[in-house]
């Protein structure tokens, strides 16, 4: 998949000249003219680079690139800021702003293909990430539940996943579907930064299945959390006429039409407070199927594992 970058500045003949500087590295090109219009597109699109210009009408660039940064879902989004010629309060102010580096027009092409490859390096290389929510992927969470079970603490794990999901997707299409998963990774590190401890680690498995570690003690006042922010939330995913039914419409595999309740969400925590917990796999498969018995209740909620295990 090509890399996809977004030039924001408002002069479209340094645009033009941005785009044809690109061309030679068949990155994918998206263009905005100013600060608000970048805004949109930076919450609507996968983006692996922006190169933003200091000095753009509506928002300056200081101030998008401090809002990209602040975004717990865009903050891993490399910024690279242009300014002028000479302007040192400029480039002062876009590295205050947490940009990650900073060219100055007129710039050598180059050498900015040159800072635009080592950005893009450094973050893949900093990042094993879910390219939709920028959270951890696979590889990280293994390797947190590996470091877990070598310390020999106790611990928690909470794998969460929404319910129905399927049916929303089908109904309102896969781009509503992200906003949902991007909405929903956005409330449980609110959660997790509130409730989850100085050890929490969220990851993104993949599609609308996440995972939160955190220690045993706060393990119930951080699926609370999610629950009550997930469920208020949850109206605001839907169309007007859908929010006042309480259900979607859809059709199960014979072609029969049937009620969907609102998206839930459902949270089975794998603890090994009764249990010994010796391998990754067996936390999965626990897991699982504490998942699938807390689908089974109907509306948001957690199951927490209890069971001791005779060795």
């Amino acid at each position: 998949m090509a890399v996809r970058i977004l030039i924001v500045d408002d002069d479209a003949d340094i645009r033009d000249v941005l785009k044809l500087t690109l061309s030679e590295e068949n990155y994918e090109i998206l263009e905005a003219k100013d600060g608000e219009e970048a805004l949109k597109i930076i919450n609507s699109k996968t983006l692996d680079l922006v190169l933003l210009d200091y000095k753009i009408p509506k928002i300056d660039g200081r101030q998008v690139c401090r809002l990209i940064k602040k975004d717990l879902l865009l903050s891993h989004l490399p910024v690279i800021m242009v300014t002028g010629k000479g302007d040192i309060n400029d480039k002062v102010g876009g590295i205050d702003a947490g940009a990650d580096d900073y060219v100055v027009k007129p710039f050598e092409p180059k050498e900015l293909l040159a800072r635009i490859r080592m950005v893009l390096r450094r973050t893949e290389r900093d990042l094993e990430a879910n390219p939709l929510t920028r959270l951890p992927g696979n590889v990280s969470i293994l390797s947190q539940l590996q470091q877990r079970l070598d310390n020999r603490t106790q611990f928690a794990v909470c794998y969460i996943d929404l319910d129905k999901f399927k049916a929303y997707n089908d109904k309102y299409g896969f781009r509503h579907g992200d906003d949902v998963i991007k909405e929903t990774a956005r409330i449980l590190i609110r959660a997790a930064q509130e409730y989850g401890g100085p050890e929490v680690f969220i990851g993104h498995i993949g599609g609308d299945d996440f995972v939160i570690i955190t220690s045993l003690e706060n393990a119930d006042n951080l699926c609370n959390k999610i629950i009550s922010d997930f469920d208020k939330e949850v109206p605001s995913f839907y169309t007007e006429p859908d929010r006042k039914q309480g259900f979607i419409t859809s059709h199960d595999r014979q072609g029969k039409e049937e009620n969907i309740p609102l998206l839930s969400i459902s949270i089975g925590v794998v603890t090994n407070q009764a249990r010994k917990i010796e391998h990754v796999a067996q936390i999965g498969e626990i897991g699982a199927d504490l998942k699938s018995y807390a689908k089974n209740v109907g509306k948001s909620n957690y199951v927490k594992d209890k069971r001791k295990v005779e060795k």
